[in-house]
């Protein structure tokens, strides 16, 4: 059985049509999610550019090197263990802080 099964239609003029469609083309997403996602009080982001996938792995392959160095650095005791878990911390961070700002919707204020 479906997960939604209430159909809900309404219309809209050309000019409002078109509204929705050039922001729904902008966020990547299909009309569909695009209105559950305004439903539920959050705004969607523009698709992030072709780039930040590609910049995001990098990203991640850095994040994964760290881990792996902090791994032996650990077992090891040759670094300042502490001072490099801190600078492994910060990277998350800016992940995530990145992340969210590209490509999360926003909550509706």
């Amino acid at each position: 059985m479906r997960k939604r099964n209430v159909h809900i239609q309404f219309w809209l003029d050309r000019k409002e049509a078109e509204h929705l469609q050039k922001l729904v083309k902008r966020s990547g997403l299909g009309r569909e999610t695009y209105l559950r996602q305004l439903i539920r009080g959050v705004v969607p982001r523009d698709a992030p550019p072709p780039d930040y996938h590609a910049m995001m792995r990098e990203l991640y392959r850095i994040g994964n090197n760290l881990d792996q160095i902090a791994a032996k650095a650990h077992t090891l005791q040759v670094m300042d263990v502490q001072r490099y878990d801190e600078a492994v911390k910060e990277f998350r961070d800016a992940v995530r802080t990145i992340t969210e700002a590209v490509v999360l919707p926003e909550k509706r204020k």
